[in-house]
């Protein structure tokens, strides 16, 4: 059998769209249009399928927009394609991307009997004001009741996405949001910084704000990695914390380079060494996978070389770093440039190392785009 594959589905549906969101989606959407989509999305998976029997599926991943959004009756059509046409591994973790504002009770637990095993809950603030400043459609009251809802209809794989830098938050505001966050007990916790994105409602008002500066929000982020590691969560990749034995194994296979495939409109591929992705357009989707026309964006083959320099980039992003004998294992690549550029950095307290293997610290993953950025100079001058 080949290597086991991740499978990504995006659902594209939102209640509505977040003043901060650049990720394709499009808010609302009439049952039609849902109903034309999953017929869509069910020819794709079902095209895909026999590129797979000689792999295992061991992790699936709906996100979005908001999966439940689509609604049970899709998904489930859905989840039975994966079922019957793919090979997935037994205890495969099926990851289900959810809003506190859309989910209840009695949805939860119709989709822990679906087969989702993981939730992704986007909480991002517990300050009310600040999630209507966001966009979000729910509070604070609600985002704490549906986690509660997915404990009690038996998730017991539940992450937490929080943002920090967000207008007016100060470093007590997002270490009091942490430790009540901690006190639900989730698996998994991402904490993300709040990035403007062009073009977005908060970015077009962003003169109207207060957002905390470059060492406010630094300050944030070691924060979180001083109470989260004191709570036992592991520090496992620059945004992402998670109990023992409880990482997104799904999201773990982009950061090592392990094959997955992505289905839908703006989905990214990475398999038999190509990569490629879809249109970035609902309508174009759906026409092209019903119709005669063409779904695909772009695609690349990907040599030796750009592997190697993805390994870097991606794996200093991880707890586990890089290795220099892995390195000259894989791409036959000189690592000897990368490791003067960690030392360098190790001088001054962004890096360290353990035997031949290399990692940031929660210092460095602070200015890692720029000491990523050194160490492929570095790679490409050589000696």
């Amino acid at each position: 059998m080949g290597q086991a594959v991740g499978l990504y589905l995006h659902i594209p549906f939102c209640q509505k769209k977040c003043d901060y969101c650049d990720f394709y989606s499009v808010p609302g959407g009439d049952e039609r249009a849902k109903q034309t989509y999953t017929k869509a999305l069910a020819a794709h998976l079902t095209e895909t399928a026999p590129a797979l029997t000689r792999h295992t599926v061991d992790t699936v991943y709906f996100g979005g927009g908001t999966p439940p959004v689509l609604g049970l009756g899709p998904l489930h059509t859905l989840m039975d394609i994966i079922r019957r046409r793919f090979p997935l591994a037994a205890g495969a973790e099926i990851t289900l991307e959810a809003n506190p504002g859309v989910v209840d009770d009695k949805l939860l637990k119709k989709l822990r009997r679906e087969g989702f095993n993981r939730l992704s809950l986007g909480v991002q603030s517990l300050e009310d004001d600040t999630l209507a400043l966001l966009g979000r459609v729910h509070n604070a009251r609600q985002a704490q009741s549906a986690f509660e809802g997915a404990r009690a209809a038996g998730f017991d794989n539940i992450g937490v996405d929080l943002l920090y830098g967000l207008p007016g938050q100060t470093v007590e505001e997002w270490r009091a949001t942490l430790r009540e966050i901690v006190a639900w007990g989730p698996e998994h916790i991402s904490c993300y910084g709040l990035k403007l994105e062009e073009g977005t409602p908060l970015w077009r008002d962003r003169a109207d704000y207060a957002f905390p500066d470059d060492d406010a929000q630094a300050d944030q982020y070691l924060a979180a990695v001083s109470i989260l590691e004191e709570n036992g969560y592991l520090h496992y990749e620059i945004s992402n914390f998670a109990r023992p034995g409880r990482v997104s194994r799904h999201n773990l296979k982009y950061w090592t380079l392990a094959p997955y495939i992505g289905l839908g409109p703006s989905a990214c591929s990475d398999f038999g060494g190509r990569r490629w992705s879809y249109v970035r357009d609902l309508e174009a989707y759906v026409g092209g996978m019903l119709g005669d026309g063409d779904v695909l964006h772009e695609m690349e083959e990907l040599p030796p070389e750009a592997r190697a320099a993805e390994y870097l980039m991606l794996r200093l992003r991880t707890a586990d770093g890089v290795s220099g004998n892995e390195y000259v294992r894989l791409y036959k690549g000189n690592f000897e440039p990368v490791e003067r550029v960690l030392e360098a950095r190790a001088a001054h307290g962004f890096a360290r190392s353990e035997g031949n293997r290399w990692r940031l610290t929660p210092k460095g993953f602070l200015v890692s785009n720029r000491i990523i950025a050194d160490v492929l100079e570095a790679r490409t001058e050589g000696p």
